[in-house]
């Protein structure tokens, strides 16, 4: 199947119209419809029926956009096997501010001739797909996808991220140099960042039903400076936060952060990659990572069944 068919199918199904295709794709509108009407014959169906608006997908073209995508897909990464080294590596962190993001700082400081696209995906499924489809080379995740084995997928543990209790300068808990996980049932921790379905959120129900912790995700999510806010103000609250999380608060705040033990709560980022990603960089990252790997807490520490190896 001519690749440039199907790519000029998929221009004009997302255009919806034939001269906006021929436009994104530097071609005559006329050299448009001559591919568009080539697929057809090919496949022996009908593909767009021409409105006063426009072009329309039939019923069959419906069915063939998702099988065009994926073609295309797999083109991308049958032309990048071969030029994998012309392209900056892509890297999903999750956010700015946590663990992964500073592996991936420490990373840019020892390697400044690699060129990286740093990106953030929130779902990991979305970032699971990426790296299946080659749309980027890997990703730091708890783990790739509880629960279901992915043959094509490799990981490995590069940081175990002991958790912290952050209190306001009044709470209960504020002067202790450390708690031990037992005694913070009862005391409401609240984190209205928590969204249902995320790994982060199947973590943190893990670790509420085995010690009997009280998480609140209620509220909206304004950030992590309006979460700062509220815990400086509200003695009653306290949340929970990594040990490597970089956040900095006004002096006026008096925020405590106060490491959590017996167990220690660790939250275990992982590196993500497609088995047989050819990207030169990649190879050099888990090098970097398995060298540079810090140690893991000496302590009794605690991680969600789904999580260890």
């Amino acid at each position: 199947m001519d690749l440039d068919t199907v790519r000029t199918f998929v221009a004009v199904a997302d255009a919806g119209q034939f001269q906006e295709a021929a436009a994104e794709l530097a071609v005559t509108q006329q050299a448009v419809s001559k591919r568009i009407a080539t697929l057809e014959r090919g496949l022996g169906a009908r593909l767009f029926t021409r409105t006063a608006r426009g072009a329309e997908l039939t019923i069959d073209g419906q069915a063939f956009l998702p099988h065009a995508r994926e073609l295309l897909r797999v083109a991308e990464r049958a032309f990048a096997s071969v030029r994998g080294g012309s392209r900056p590596l892509r890297v999903d962190v999750i956010n700015s501010r946590g663990a992964a993001s500073g592996l991936m700082r420490d990373f840019h400081r020892a390697h400044p001739g690699i060129e990286l696209d740093v990106l953030m995906l929130f779902d990991i499924e979305a970032a699971v797909a990426a790296v299946r489809s080659g749309a980027i080379d890997a990703s730091f995740r708890a783990v790739a996808v509880p629960g279901r084995p992915l043959p094509d997928i490799e990981s490995v543990r590069v940081v175990d991220e002991p958790l912290h209790l952050l209190t306001g300068p009044a709470h209960a808990l504020a002067g202790a140099r450390s708690v031990p996980l037992a005694r913070l049932a009862g005391h409401r921790i609240w984190m209205p960042g928590i969204v249902p379905g995320t790994e982060w959120a199947a973590y943190y129900d893990d670790l509420v039903a085995e010690f009997g912790l009280t998480i609140e995700a209620t509220g909206p999510n304004f950030g992590s400076d309006a979460l700062l806010d509220t815990i400086a103000d509200t003695p009653a609250l306290a949340t929970f936060m990594g040990g490597q999380t970089r956040l900095v608060w006004p002096a006026g705040h008096g925020l405590r952060r106060i490491p959590v033990t017996d167990p220690t709560p660790v939250y275990p980022h992982s590196l993500i990659w497609r088995r047989d990603n050819p990207h030169p960089a990649l190879a050099t990252l888990r090098d970097h990572l398995g060298a540079m790997r810090p140690e893991r807490p000496e302590a009794e520490t605690w991680t969600p069944a789904w999580t260890r190896r």
